[in-house]
């Protein structure tokens, strides 16, 4: 059972507010990218798929694959406009008898081997693994004005984290088929934020939940550095 991870590395990450896209970030002596990579490095998976901005081609292959030694990266490939379309370049580059595909967000360092494990096991039987989280907080669904409309049932929300795994071709063609209405989709207000969400409007697969962790958090603002940093400290 041969396993590609694809990690995404392109985004601009407008949010943090630095000057340096977040990825490229230093964050305990190591940009936040290498973590993602070392993780897949150590793993059970058999390649890794580096999806970055074409700027930064020659960068990622010099100063991270090549300089900490990440020698499960066969590809370093341009990524697009959007980042579904930065998640099909990664699938076009991964080998085409790859049976599992792990697509992750390099800005999600703190990702831990016993997650990768339990995703694994999950996709093996139900051909999708969402690694996720029961949310902990009550959530508010709000109209355009800003007023509370409806509070949905919190024993029934998740939180969506990556990796997201699948079956390798099951989820290429489904991102064949995005593509190919993508200008229909935009035009009925279509946002697509995750890759489950490819699979649910396009695919042939029931999205199956399985356990993260709350230390799995994604890099977005300047607070989260702080906490990624103490979390980072005990992988």
């Amino acid at each position: 059972m041969k396993c590609t991870a694809i990690v995404l590395a392109a985004g601009q990450g407008k949010r943090m507010g630095a000057r340096t896209a977040k990825q490229y970030m230093e964050l305990n002596g190591y940009p936040v990218l290498y973590y993602s990579l070392k993780a897949f490095q150590e793993s059970f998976v058999d390649e890794i798929v580096l999806v970055t901005a074409a700027s930064e081609i020659e960068y990622c292959q010099r100063e991270i694959v090549g300089r900490y030694g990440f020698g499960k990266v066969g590809a370093i490939v341009s990524g697009g406009k959007e980042r579904y379309h930065s998640v099909y370049q990664g699938l076009i580059a991964a080998s085409s008898d790859t049976n599992y595909v792990f697509i992750h967000d390099s800005a999600r360092p703190c990702l831990a081997q016993d997650i990768l494990k339990r995703a694994f096991e999950t996709v093996q039987k139900y051909h999708v693994a969402i690694v996720s989280m029961p949310v902990k907080d009550t959530i508010k669904i709000a109209d355009e004005d800003g007023f509370v409309v409806s509070t949905p049932k919190r024993s029934s929300l998740y939180l969506m984290q990556t990796p997201q795994v699948f079956d390798f071709q099951p989820i290429k063609k489904a991102y064949e088929k995005l593509l190919a209405r993508e200008e229909e989709a935009l035009a009925s207000g279509l946002e697509i934020t995750d890759d489950a969400m490819v699979m649910e409007e396009f695919g042939d697969y029931p999205i199956r939940l399985c356990e993260g962790s709350y230390r799995n958090i994604k890099l977005t603002t300047p607070e989260d550095l702080r906490v990624v940093s103490e979390y980072l400290k005990e992988l």
